[in-house]
């Protein structure tokens, strides 16, 4: 059945019921509906910032068809949990954000220190600054929560962090797949260290990171597609994709 609601009364209502759910102290809009960039069929990304007892079956219990996680059940770590739903028609994720987590995390980044953990759908994973980087890209719609900037000393740490891990992905391609025709695995191995590329990139820049969309090109890292695109089984020229690999991503890097 199609909408009766415009997007602004859908969000309202959305953000009201959202809030009112036990534990509940805030939430917001994300992904591209929050920068500008979306597409009319675009999913609505919302997240719920709770503080202490959050019972995901509070959630369940509005009555939105979809799936419902429980807690912890989307890896456990920053990234928590969350919801598939369809509201009025719309296509609706709903995050779990923990307040007492992001807080930490605030403060973690704030000291330039980090870690990357495992999450469905991201080649390279997410840094544990990614629920900071919600803050301060992410559309408040109730409650209110920091918008913290870029902290100067992550733009310090982060960047040989990723970078570093990218190097040696490649190295490790290079030594191990390679020599043995393995195709596969080199292209999926130029993909991670272009991805941990462009999160060094970034850093540098103090340009936060939400999710993995767009993050390439972003890096300007688009010429890594030729490469990809003429891979071949034989080791030698695995090799020497792997090499030209390298050298671009080193290239972007060391420019920033």
């Amino acid at each position: 059945m199609p909408s009766l609601l415009t997007d602004d009364a859908f969000l309202d209502s959305t953000a009201d019921r959202l809030a009112g759910l036990p534990c509940v102290r805030a939430v917001t809009l994300g992904g591209s509906r929050a920068q500008g960039t979306h597409r009319p069929d675009s999913d609505w990304d919302m997240a719920v910032y709770y503080r202490g007892d959050f019972d995901p079956g509070d959630l369940r219990a509005l009555g939105w068809p979809g799936e419902v996680s429980e807690l912890g059940a989307w890896g456990g770590g920053v990234f928590n949990g969350g919801a598939w739903l369809t509201v009025d028609g719309r296509r609706v994720d709903v995050h779990y954000r923990d307040l007492d987590v992001v807080e930490h995390q605030t403060a973690e980044a704030g000291a330039g220190r980090f870690r990357v953990e495992p999450l469905m759908f991201h080649l390279a994973g997410i840094p544990t600054y990614l629920v900071v980087a919600e803050l301060a890209v992410n559309r408040v719609l109730r409650g209110e929560l920091p918008r913290p900037a870029y902290p100067a000393a992550l733009r310090e740490t982060a960047p040989a962090h990723w970078y570093g891990a990218a190097t040696a992905t490649l190295a490790y391609a290079a030594g191990g797949h390679a020599p043995k025709g393995a195709l596969t695995q080199v292209a999926g191995a130029i993909a991670l260290a272009t991805t941990q590329t462009a999160h060094a990139v970034l850093a540098a820049r103090g340009e936060w990171v939400t999710n993995e969309k767009g993050l390439v090109r972003r890096a300007g890292l688009g010429g890594i597609d030729a490469v990809v695109a003429e891979l071949e089984t034989r080791p030698s020229s695995l090799s020497h994709s792997l090499m030209q690999a390298e050298e671009l991503l080193r290239f972007a890097f060391e420019a920033g």
